[in-house]
């Protein structure tokens, strides 16, 4: 089954402004999945049409196999959503206002006051379940949106830009978080601008231009379309010229970082490590210099 079934979705505003332009997406039960397009690209139509804050001109939206249509109070029960925008009450607790939350899904006090123990403790709320919103840090606020989306246990989470504004030991703890829930079985919809977050999370994504999908396969098909990488190589000793002079592909950062490019239809990364080592270059670590997908969807949306 899939948790969402969209099916030639369009959407025209009265300004004869066309959002969508028919589109087809699937996303299965249990995928991480991310949604992707510069600003205006449609993304946050599609969003807003799912969670019923925008209605559709033409086409289907089923939801677990669910009309929007004809059961929407059903499909919107499998839905939790954190929009980018903070747009809880600031003068609320941070326990009310996951409380009040699950009271719109008519949850009973004692089990969404388990469910909300329980959020707290993940998202390390805990310690300010009395402390009024407007107080908190902007990581803070970004958990509790988190938290309020997720108090009724949906079946599908709808993520906006969850950790836009946050420092980095925040964010890494939100998407620990979030590959904990995906592997216990909800499915995720990520739209975000943070391409290595996509990266970091997610198994499949469409990417969508001037209301058209242009692209819906899976990260790992569409990273294997890049014909080079390049990366930099934190060594073990100091390297000199001489070491490197049989390596084109090299170039020196300093004496204990190298650059290397490496076109993978001529070379591969294990071939040349072995070349190195018979050198006496030893390598402590590698990482990418650029982010892999930010090249591809540069390039899918400049010639879309």
């Amino acid at each position: 089954m899939n948790a969402l079934d969209i099916r030639s979705l369009k959407k025209t505003y009265t300004n004869v402004t066309k959002a969508l332009k028919g589109v087809n997406l699937q996303v299965a039960q249990g995928d991480f999945f991310g949604l992707l397009g510069p600003n205006g690209a449609g993304k946050s139509t599609i969003i807003g049409i799912i969670s019923s804050l925008i209605r559709k001109t033409s086409g289907s939206v089923k939801i677990f196999n669910t009309d929007i249509d004809k059961n929407f109070a059903l499909a919107k029960s499998f839905i939790g959503i954190t929009p980018q925008e903070l747009n809880f009450n600031q003068f609320e607790t941070v326990e009310d206002i996951v409380l009040n939350q699950a009271g719109f899904y008519g949850m009973r006090k004692k089990l969404a006051r388990e469910r909300l123990d329980e959020l707290l403790e993940k998202l390390r709320l805990e310690d300010r379940r009395k402390e009024v919103s407007r107080n908190l840090s902007g990581g803070m606020k970004r958990r509790l949106m988190i938290a309020r989306a997720l108090v009724h246990k949906p079946k599908l989470l709808l993520l906006d830009e969850p950790t836009a504004g946050v420092d980095i030991e925040i964010r890494h703890s939100i998407w620990s978080f979030l590959k904990e829930l995906n592997s216990l079985g909800t499915t995720i919809i990520l739209t975000t601008h943070n391409l290595e977050e996509v990266e970091i999370l997610c198994r499949n994504i469409g990417i969508i231009n001037s209301g058209h999908l242009i692209e819906d396969t899976s990260l790992r098909t569409l990273l294997s379309q890049l014909d080079s990488e390049s990366y930099i190589l934190d060594l073990e000793d100091e390297v000199t010229d001489a070491q490197i002079a049989d390596f084109p592909e090299l170039k020196a950062i300093d004496k204990h970082q190298i650059e290397i490019n490496i076109n993978k239809k001529e070379k591969s990364l294990n071939s040349l490590f072995v070349k190195l080592s018979d050198k006496g270059i030893g390598i402590r670590s590698m990482r990418n210099k650029n982010n892999r997908l930010e090249k591809l969807f540069l390039d899918l949306i400049s010639t879309s």
